[in-house]
């Protein structure tokens, strides 16, 4: 597969993505999958599903995981509710991750993701410890089944990301970056982000975001890829300079609105097709 082939962010029952119909009238050869319940995350369900995946001729690069309970409503719902961070959760979470990535290798597929949570800054605390526990353990067993895990980028800084990657010290840990979230959340400049992350990127989200009047303490806003402050050509740009070639996938997080998602996953195809030319 040619450099930076382009993918969107998908789903069984289009609850966080597009179908894999949408997908195929789009035209992209890849997808990311967000994981279906447990109920659909069977042997039976993984062959039908891989047998779509031939017949529209698309390639699955990523399982993202994700749980019940979570909340996106404001910064401090994701702080209480995201990932593997809040105690409470996250021995069942970890154990659906697993469940997840077992899943995901009946796919015939090597990577999973997720949103791991608001790691603490404080290196030294009984909470970043337990994380870097859980991850280790999340790794071990991903290592076991041949697996790569990614995080996405969003709820820290790059710096606070590989301080954390340093402290798990697994080599099949990974980032999945997404240069809207680091606007979104307020966590960063994206470009010097994805910079400093550098060979850690193993994949990427081409979303796009606006800041908030105040970073870190309100949402931004997610609008199409292209029109907000990332600025795509100057993020090819500097995933071009770190050496990416992997998957560039769309993501456009607006299920309440099938056609205008699609229109804006089909303008962005079009924005990145063009921006290739121009950079490679």
């Amino acid at each position: 597969m040619s450099k930076w082939p382009l993918g969107v962010f998908a789903s069984v029952d289009a609850g966080l993505g597009v179908k894999l119909e949408i997908a195929s009238e789009i035209g992209v050869p890849i997808i990311q999958l967000h994981a279906p319940s447990r109920a659909q995350r069977t042997a039976e369900q993984a062959a039908a599903f891989t047998k779509r995946l031939g017949e529209f001729g698309i390639e699955l690069t990523c399982v993202f995981g994700g749980f019940d309970g979570e909340s996106y409503a404001s910064i401090q719902a994701s702080q209480e509710t995201v990932g593997l961070v809040p105690a409470a959760t996250r021995a069942a979470r970890l154990a659906e991750m697993k469940d997840i990535a077992q899943f995901a290798r009946r796919l015939g597929c090597d990577v999973v993701a997720l949103h791991l949570g608001f790691i603490p800054h404080d290196t030294q605390c009984d909470v970043f410890r337990e994380v870097v526990a859980v991850t280790q353990d999340l790794c071990d067993h991903g290592q076991s089944l041949g697996q790569n895990l990614h995080l996405e980028t969003g709820q820290e800084s790059a710096d606070g990301l590989l301080a954390f990657h340093a402290a798990v010290g697994r080599d099949n840990l990974f980032v999945n970056f997404d240069p809207a979230n680091m606007i979104l959340y307020g966590t960063g400049e994206p470009l010097e982000a994805v910079r400093k992350l550098g060979p850690l990127v193993r994949s990427v989200h081409c979303k796009d975001g606006k800041w908030a009047a105040n970073p870190g303490k309100e949402w931004g806003q997610e609008v199409p890829f292209g029109e907000g402050d990332v600025n795509a050509r100057a993020f090819l740009v500097a995933l071009n300079e770190i050496g990416y070639d992997g998957p560039l996938t769309i993501e456009r997080e607006i299920p309440q609105d099938p056609q205008r998602q699609k229109e804006e996953i089909g303008a962005a195809v079009s924005l990145i097709e063009r921006l290739k030319k121009e950079i490679l």
